[in-house]
């Protein structure tokens, strides 16, 4: 049976991260990674932007090098089944156990999936893979039918009409964004949308897909209200969840993700666990799982530092942000216009406002802050909910 020193499984940001992390504190001990992707660790985020928007960004840059930078061992198309913990060991699909003295769960997430044929022309974002799929799908024209409007659904969204496929947009909220920011902000953000040609399905979901006949038939997409599109492909951005199974199997504690300590250690002293699945205590925000890149990058790092013996606990409260159509918006905290919220404009610039906005619990304290085009803040925004101002006045003058 091989064994390593370090065996990470999952092989995407975190796992990258990671092992850096662990070069950091030990140059010699052996890591492994294994992998259920068919690519080595890679840029997640440039699927659904820069590799779409920005010509001087190519294939090239998107793989981390992960193998040369820290001599770890990569196995692709590697699933990891189960965790015999008394054994420090994993067994994969084919049934072969590798060892471990130190081990990381960084299994992420899955899309969320509906009824649909099993066909290339329907695909459920996620991937690499299904990235040079779509790229294809553009690149062959015709229209698109983007589901979701969440973060990978907008993205795509415009990111296929920002290189001239003509695209649908369905989504269940009355207006774009309607979940995440306040009404007035929300429809300017749609307005970004509108004006770029996608043709906005608002207040629907999808029922049904029904693929033609032959391959060159158009997909027919039966929504929840009885009316049809029809399109050359659809995209589904649906959302995700953490990949827990494992862990759950393992006999690890696990609630709303893989419950971990400070020093990111699961109830199993030799087992660890970050990003995506991690519910970690945020010095913040409480207990809390977070799915987004900045957390990938740090929590990596600190885990593998972790592992490899530094004794630190992890102290960032991650940010999370999109970009579309040249507006960037970044964030730390809870999103949640239901909340009371106050909008501060704080200036223009050539792509529109400039805008902070603060989400605020019963007692006036900010839970959340949102920074619409506003650069270099996320600092700033990280001191207002550890200092929680409850006056409006105080707040207006925060972020400039």
């Amino acid at each position: 049976m091989q064994s390593y020193d370090y065996l990470i499984v999952g092989g995407g940001m975190v796992a990258d991260a990671a092992a850096r992390g662990i070069r950091e504190l030990d140059e010699s001990g052996t890591i492994g990674i294994l992998s259920a992707d068919v690519d080595e660790p890679y840029t997640r985020p440039a699927l659904t932007k820069k590799l779409w928007t920005d010509p001087d960004f190519t294939w090239d840059q998107v793989p981390l090098g992960t193998a040369d930078d820290t001599g770890a061992e990569i196995r692709l198309r590697t699933l990891v089944t189960a965790i015999d913990r008394d054994g420090r060991a994993v067994e994969d699909e084919a049934g072969e156990r590798i060892g471990y003295r130190r081990l990381l769960l960084a299994t992420g997430s899955r899309p969320h999936e509906i009824d649909a044929p099993d066909s290339d022309r329907v695909l459920f974002f996620r991937s690499a893979d299904d990235y040079r799929r779509l790229r294809e799908l553009a690149a062959a024209g015709g229209r698109i039918v983007v589901v979701g409007g969440g973060y990978i659904g907008a993205e795509l969204a415009a990111a296929l009409v920002q290189n001239d496929v003509a695209v649908d947009l369905v989504f269940p909220s009355a207006v774009l964004g309607d979940g995440t920011f306040p009404l007035e902000l929300a429809e300017r953000y749609q307005d970004l949308f509108r004006a770029a040609g996608v043709r906005l399905v608002a207040e629907r979901r999808v029922a049904e897909v029904v693929e033609g006949a032959s391959p060159d038939d158009a997909l027919e997409i039966l929504l929840d209200d009885g009316s049809r599109l029809r399109g050359d492909a659809i995209v589904l951005g649906l959302g995700v969840s953490p990949v827990t199974d494992l862990a759950e199997a393992a006999g690890l504690t696990v609630a709303d993700g893989v419950v971990v300590d400070e020093l990111l250690a699961t109830s199993d002293d030799a087992i660890w666990a970050a990003g995506d699945i991690a519910s970690y205590p945020d010095r913040l925000l409480g207990r809390t799982r977070v799915e987004h890149v900045d957390n990938a990058q740090e929590m990596g790092r600190a885990a593998g530092r972790a592992m490899a013996g530094s004794g630190e606990a992890y102290r960032h409260t991650p940010y999370f942000y999109s970009q579309v159509f040249g507006v960037r918006w970044e964030a730390v905290g809870t999103l949640d216009p239901d909340l009371d919220t106050l909008i501060v404009d704080v200036g223009q610039d050539e792509s529109g406002p400039r805008t902070v906005v603060y989400y605020r619990d019963q007692t006036g304290a900010p839970v959340g802050v949102l920074l619409w085009n506003v650069a270099g803040a996320t600092d700033a925004a990280r001191l207002v909910l550890a200092e929680s101002p409850t006056g409006t006045a105080d707040l207006r003058g925060r972020i400039s």
